[in-house]
């Protein structure tokens, strides 16, 4: 299954409102689990930088993919941005073909 990155920025009123994101957390999650069921979670962090949050992400296609952004932004993500991941072994497999 191809992997994803996905990269959420919250508006600054949402940031401020930390205290409650356990629980959107969760709840975004679920719906991430009912719209895309197919979609598997290998990582959740908390970034510095332009981004709030960073997940790494399997999912069968990229209609998937743009489905879990869209979810982020439907819980009030001001940007939410799901990248394509090539694994870097495969990454040196294309190099090597070029």
């Amino acid at each position: 299954m191809p992997t994803y990155v996905l990269m959420t920025k919250l508006p600054p009123e949402i940031s401020r409102k930390m205290k409650d994101r356990a629980a959107v957390g969760r709840e975004w999650l679920n719906k991430v689990r009912e719209k895309c069921p197919s979609v598997k979670f290998l990582g959740h962090y908390a970034v510095l930088g332009p981004f709030d949050f960073l997940d790494i992400y399997e999912a069968d296609n990229e209609e998937e993919a743009a489905k879990v952004s869209m979810i982020s932004l439907a819980f009030g993500a001001e940007r939410s941005e799901s990248w394509s991941a090539i694994p870097y072994n495969k990454f040196l497999e294309l190099v090597e073909d070029l």
